[in-house]
């Protein structure tokens, strides 16, 4: 059966041997990209096009048309791609249409070798773009898939190519438009990309002593196996004991130089994979809703049709329509969750401690570290249609970005606090857990934790650091105790900034602590005057390149009664909730993701038990 995609849907292939065919009603150029796990294409010689149609695994057209077929072996391209995506682009320096909007949407149909149809998609929406990703084939968990994209590009070919990391990407488009005018452009790609690709592709095999001969058939041998007479099969997608199951998920299967970068990769892949799943979910069901309004308005235009038996079934068979649409969609979407969620119970067990929840095992125990960690979970994502399915936000660390923690959040579940106070509070005790969880991923002495509370409100929420004796100072309280920690951070910011540009950043005074700071402020912006807001903003924008960072608990209502002065400052924070709120967008279709905050459960001590080894840790380290 065909697979009906819209834009963001994916779809397995049965088969790693394809034909690719586009139908674009006016002449266009197709090529194909081929990335790494992350969509970066490393060099013009893993890029196909009609100056070099032949790739390993990868042959395309060498001409504009209007109707073209690609052939691809997926069992043949290297082993360091991960993603083939498919491109088309309105030729330059014709006649012709200028941009996708002018011209009728691209129809792409995807065949096994016997020609059996696998999937279509019409690239449909477009407007101002000359080129666009139409397809991307994608490695995930040793499987293909196959992903409608309709990415366009107003830049046309050049920001197309840039965008997938070429940086030669005007050159080599220049070269790939000049395919179309022979001249001096096009000896580019026959004779400087081939270069290239003898010399920078490690993957491929080495160019044979004379030029071979371009078109025939495509070679579907592996560029690092012994040939063979005919194409080796395609490899089986699920072992003879799996009963012919995909093959189960593995934690860190994703690329990285080690288990920490390839798990943070996994995480984000399966992100992704949520994002586009969900996004082709509500785009069936939007066309479904979509197409029965307009049945329905087409049965209602006829007079004859608004009387008697016939307009009831007319409905009927509308409705019926748009449901088998829909339940199409929610199959696919609930195959994906299915993946998504075996997936998620194999890596969730396996985080290190940055990455992992407060009642993982990874915190059992827990020894202070030797080296600092490259990210650190924030929280948890989720979307309605996904539940329970939790993605972990994990940031890079050091934080680029200081954090506003809103302590009067408007969105939230019903009966989850009896007043502003208790919102307050629970506002406080996220800080604590995430500063908790700073100090016990760096290894001693490698990340100081400093506060400011003006009114002491914050005492029982900061116990658990002040409790373990693992603040750099005491509290700073009123007026005063504001002012002695922002001038201190204020000059540290300063001297580094001075000693890097200086090139002598070894050179600092000895009551310079050279650790990375977190400063939490409780109850923001009570207790600043002018000066010490000036101060506090010129630590958001100048210290996170200097190892300062910040951590905001406030309520944006209350800084809204300063004016306009605070609203830059909560604009530049990556906001965060003590309660689960819908405030995160993605960057691909900006998805409103569901945040919960990272807290720790309910009468568990495992922040006690932390706390203490950081502790101990810095006694000796001291």
């Amino acid at each position: 059966m065909t697979a009906e995609l819209v834009r963001g849907q994916n779809h397995p292939l049965p088969q790693v041997r394809l034909e690719i065919r586009i139908s674009a009603g006016v002449p266009v150029l197709a090529g194909a990209t081929l990335g790494d796990e992350n969509g970066t294409v490393h060099g013009p010689q893993r890029v196909a096009h009609p100056g070099a149609p032949t790739l390993p695994g990868v042959e395309v057209p060498r001409q504009a048309a209007a109707e073209h077929r690609l052939a691809v072996d997926l069992s043949a391209v290297p082993e360091a791609v991960h993603r083939v995506g498919v491109f088309l682009a309105l030729p330059t320096g014709t006649t012709g249409p200028l941009r996708f909007g002018a011209v009728p949407a691209p129809h792409i149909t995807v065949h096994g070798p016997d020609g059996t149809e696998i999937a279509r998609y019409i690239v449909s929406g477009l407007d101002t773009e000359a080129a666009l990703i139409a397809l991307e084939l994608y490695r995930r968990q040793g499987a293909w898939k196959i992903r409608a994209m309709g990415q366009g590009y107003a830049g046309g070919l050049p920001a197309l190519l840039a965008d997938q990391g070429l940086p030669e990407a005007d050159t080599l488009a220049a070269a790939i438009h000049g395919t179309t005018n022979p001249g001096p452009t096009a000896a580019y790609d026959h004779g400087t990309h081939r270069a290239n690709d003898a010399v920078r592709n490690p993957y491929d095999t080495p160019a044979p002593a004379e030029e071979p001969t371009l078109g025939g058939p495509i070679d579907y041998s592996h560029p690092r196996r012994p040939r063979h007479t005919a194409p080796p099969p395609p490899p089986p997608v699920a072992s003879p004991a799996s009963g012919g199951q995909p093959a189960p998920p593995v934690a860190g299967d994703a690329v990285g130089w080690s288990m920490e970068e390839r798990l943070y990769n996994q995480v984000w892949g399966m992100f992704e994979d949520l994002t586009r799943a969900t996004a082709a979910y509500r785009s069936a069901v939007d066309f479904a809703d979509t197409r029965l309004e307009r049945e329905l308005d087409q049965a209602l235009a006829d007079p004859r049709a608004r009387l008697g038996d016939g307009n009831a079934a007319v409905r009927e068979a509308a409705q019926t329509r748009r449901d088998q649409l829909a339940g199409q969609a929610r199959a696919a979407l609930d195959r994906d969750l299915a993946q998504l969620t075996a997936e998620s119970e194999v890596v969730e067990p396996a985080l290190p401690p940055a990455y992992a929840r407060w009642d993982s095992p990874a915190w059992h125990g827990y020894r202070v570290p030797t080296e600092p960690p490259m990210a650190l979970r924030l929280g948890d994502l989720h979307l309605p249609e996904s539940l329970p399915l939790r993605i972990p936000l994990l940031v890079r660390l050091p934080l680029e970005h200081g954090l506003w923690i809103d302590s009067g959040a408007t969105a939230m579940p019903e009966g989850s606090f009896a007043d502003s106070a208790a919102l307050r509070q629970a506002a406080m005790e996220t800080a604590v857990a995430l500063a908790a969880r700073l100090l016990a991923v760096h290894p001693a002495g490698e990340c100081a934790v400093r506060v400011i509370d003006p009114a002491g409100a914050g005492t029982r929420a900061l116990w658990p650091l002040t409790g373990a004796g693992v603040l750099a100072a005491p509290p700073a309280t009123g007026a005063a105790g504001v002012t002695e920690v922002l001038e201190r951070l204020t000059r540290r910011v300063d001297l580094v900034q001075m000693a890097v540009r200086g090139g002598a950043a070894g050179s600092l005074p000895d009551d310079v602590d050279t650790a990375r700071q977190l400063l939490i402020v409780n109850d923001f912006p009570h207790g600043f005057d002018d000066r010490a807001i000036t101060r506090l903003r010129y630590l958001a924008d100048e210290g996170p390149a200097v190892g300062v960072h910040l951590v905001l608990v406030a309520d944006r209502a209350d800084a809204a009664a300063y004016g306009p002065l605070l609203d830059p400052l909560w604009r530049s924070l990556m906001r965060l909730t003590p309660v689960p709120d819908e405030h995160f967008a993605d960057p691909w279709v900006g998805h409103a993701w569901t945040y919960e905050p990272a807290l720790v459960p309910v009468g568990s001590r495992i922040v006690e038990q932390v706390l203490g080894e950081v502790a101990a840790a810095l006694i000796k380290h001291k």
